[in-house]
């Protein structure tokens, strides 16, 4: 009997001193795994990292993708350098960031629609996302319907994809010089923004489009609506008294955009608002004969020289018009898509010169603004991909 206890003591008590060591750190273990989501915006956050070169990435399209608007095409324009421009890719601080799978991709989103709306830099932007698309079906068709200013629909997967040209997103147009709006003779006329009413481009799309991609911004500078054609502002059919300088006018016009959305784009629908694309013109702007002939990103010390608003210098609007966004979209349901710090590094990947069209820098300067394509915005197009998917598994 003696013997039979002793058996039975050394028998079972490891066997509970082993339920009791599983059961008691088992959870821990499960709990920290749980905490690393691939796919999960927070705590992966997709918009910081940096650019690692990669010689062995290569672009997802070249210069034959059909949806291609000349001057972005810079490989067809001879643009130097466009094997190591393309090589940079794009690493996150605690993530991965996957290319985009087209195919995949496409399937996850059948018999939806995604649209694009604002000013051309989400054209580019949505040119990037047409070609990379068209890999999964070459038979896409170019789109253009409901207003969109041009898109794609790809048969195989019933989707549209389009851009709704809409560069301030509030309605604007020109009026001859009215006495009662300007006191100031070399008036030559006026830009009506009416704060309160969506252009008509956009204004009545909210119930055909899945996804929804918002921006606002490029068109905000004196250089476009100078004293002589400025922006005037109204708002329920009114003049605004006293009338709104072109910050204050882009605030209001923001809000009241923003609570348009709000209230009459549907609760479903996955609503997205790309924060501003940094310029990069260096020694003046692009009418001062400014230019961005790099062949490599910025270091990080150099992107508070080009871009904080403390040193004045003239690409600091994105930073500026951000801020205003950023505060404007808080407790709403649109989700910002901030490419702003991953593309300030990107110096080198503008058209600058090659434009396509032989005298094009002479009447516009070099473009340090939009993007060559294949390009930074096929990144933006991984993120934007990424983000879509995870939010419609979730929701």
């Amino acid at each position: 009997m003696i013997m039979a206890s002793k058996l039975i003591i050394y028998l079972v008590l490891p066997t509970f001193l082993l339920i009791f060591f599983y059961s008691t750190l088992l959870p821990f273990q499960t709990t920290t795994t749980s905490k690393i989501p691939i796919l999960t915006p927070s705590p992966c956050d997709l918009f910081k990292g940096k650019w690692i070169l990669d010689p062995t990435r290569k672009p997802m399209y070249d210069s034959s993708c059909p949806f291609h608007r000349n001057s972005w095409n810079c490989i067809r324009n001879g643009r130097e350098n466009m094997g190591r421009i393309n090589s940079w890719k794009w690493v996150p601080e605690r993530c991965d960031l996957n290319r985009v799978d087209p195919d995949r991709f496409l399937n996850s989103m059948k018999n939806k629609n995604i649209g694009f709306v604002g000013d051309s830099l989400n054209e580019n932007f949505l040119v990037s996302f047409l070609c990379v698309l068209r890999m999964a079906d070459n038979s896409a068709k170019k789109w253009k319907r409901k207003g969109a200013w041009r898109g794609a629909y790809f048969p195989k997967f019933n989707v549209t994809v389009a851009y709704h040209r809409a560069v301030l997103l509030a309605k604007y147009e020109w009026q001859a010089k009215q006495p009662q709006l300007s006191d100031h003779e070399d008036v030559k006329g006026i830009y009506r923004v009416d704060v309160d009413i969506p252009a008509d481009d956009w204004a009545n799309i909210s119930d055909f489009y899945d996804v929804l991609i918002f921006n606002t911004g490029h068109w905000w500078g004196y250089d476009k609506f100078p004293k002589e054609t400025p922006l005037v502002f109204f708002n329920n059919g009114q003049p605004i008294h006293p009338p709104l300088d072109m910050l204050d006018g882009f605030k209001v016009v923001l809000e009241n955009m923003v609570s348009h959305i709000e209230k009459t784009v549907p609760k479903k629908t996955l609503k997205f608002w790309r924060l501003q694309s940094p310029r990069h013109f260096h020694g003046g702007d692009w009418n001062q004969n400014g230019s961005c002939l790099f062949h490599d990103p910025l270091e990080e010390s150099q992107l508070d020289l080009w871009f904080d608003l403390s040193n004045d210098g003239v690409n600091k609007e994105a930073r500026k018009w951000n801020h205003l966004i950023e505060e404007t979209l808080k407790g709403t349901s649109i989700r910002t898509l901030d490419v702003t710090h991953m593309s300030e590094f990107r110096a080198d990947g503008h058209p600058a010169i090659w434009l396509g069209k032989k005298d094009a820098v002479a009447v516009w300067g070099q473009d340090c603004m939009h993007w060559c394509l294949p390009g930074v915005p096929d990144t933006w197009v991984d993120i934007l991909t990424q983000l879509i998917s995870y939010n419609l598994e979730k929701g």
